[in-house]
């Protein structure tokens, strides 16, 4: 595929790097980049800076938000949103039919570091295994690939562009 006319979500759990790899997917190649959190409400911010998981009825609006501004504009556009499960990503497929899923896949020992050494962001640690649990891997019939995020991320991305090359 041509990463140049396409739409992506690079997602994945929290502090798996969405928002690092989906930047620099999107300036590889020439592309907008939207940032999921960004698209939030207060009340869910809020949710789940005090360690209380989103529900779906939380989750619905955000994703519909997330998905219009996805179908805005010219491609490339890279989002990074969650979208941990099966459900979450058919509501994205609404807005953005051809939508491509970029799962950025890692060991949760590697992720949890992360999320400690990150400074600033209303997801805390303790949420993560809610989120391993939450999440749903993507299925064969899902345009879409699994990257692991075990090394830096230019090497990420470089490694993603290729993956793209053969889906």
């Amino acid at each position: 595929m041509d990463a140049r006319t396409g739409r992506f979500v690079v997602m994945g759990v929290s502090g798996v790097g969405k928002t690092r790899t989906g930047t620099l997917l999107a300036e590889a190649v020439g592309g907008h980049f939207v940032e999921g959190d960004d698209l939030h409400p207060p009340e869910n911010r809020a949710k789940m800076a005090a360690g209380t998981p989103l529900t779906d009825q939380d989750r619905w609006p955000w994703l519909d938000r997330v998905g219009g501004t996805l179908a805005e504009g010219e491609p490339p556009v890279v989002g990074a949103c969650s979208a941990l499960r099966r459900s979450y990503r058919d509501r994205l497929r609404r807005w953005v039919p051809d939508l491509v899923f970029v799962h950025l896949v890692g060991d949760r020992t590697l992720i949890h570091e992360r999320l400690l050494a990150r400074k600033g962001h209303f997801m805390p640690p303790a949420l993560l295994d809610s989120q391993f649990g939450t999440l749903e891997p993507l299925r064969p019939e899902e345009r879409g690939l699994e990257v692991p995020v075990d090394g830096p991320a230019p090497d990420v991305v470089a490694d993603l562009l290729r993956r793209l090359e053969r889906l």
